[in-house]
């Protein structure tokens, strides 16, 4: 115990740039995992929180598809309708996940389950006019 007293205050700066380092390449890791695991880009990483996150990433990338369905030069009047109704249903699903948040977790299990259902619907319909 003593040489650790006499050691530590020589040995802490030289040691703590290296550790300093390893926990930004830690963290730096975990956060491309995560990206992964919700199918978003790292710099996005951060507007996705909390427990319907992974949820939430999906409203955002059906969004962008609707956006994109309708700026397609082969959009017809029926795939904008379809786009305006389904950007309509994804807010209203959006807050139904900001709502489920302060829930006791069977509920929000439920909410997340309910809504998983409605955006596997709305993601088959979009891929259909996307002709995928």
């Amino acid at each position: 115990m003593g040489v650790a007293k006499v050691l530590a205050p020589a040995v802490i700066p030289i040691l703590a740039p290296y550790a300093v380092r390893a926990a930004g390449a830690a963290r730096e890791s975990y956060d491309r995992v995560q990206a992964r695991k919700l199918g978003v880009g790292v710099d996005s990483l951060g507007e996705f929180s909390g427990k319907g996150a992974a949820v939430h990433a999906r409203i955002s990338g059906l969004a962008t598809g609707l956006s994109e369905l309708r700026k397609s030069e082969k959009a017809t009047a029926d795939d904008t309708a379809f786009a305006d109704k389904g950007d309509s249903t994804l807010r209203q699903l959006a807050a139904t996940i900001r709502a489920s948040e302060r829930m006791p977790g069977a509920r929000r299990k439920a909410a997340h389950k309910a809504v998983a259902a409605e955006l596997d619907r709305l993601e088959d319909q979009l891929l259909g006019r996307l002709g995928v």
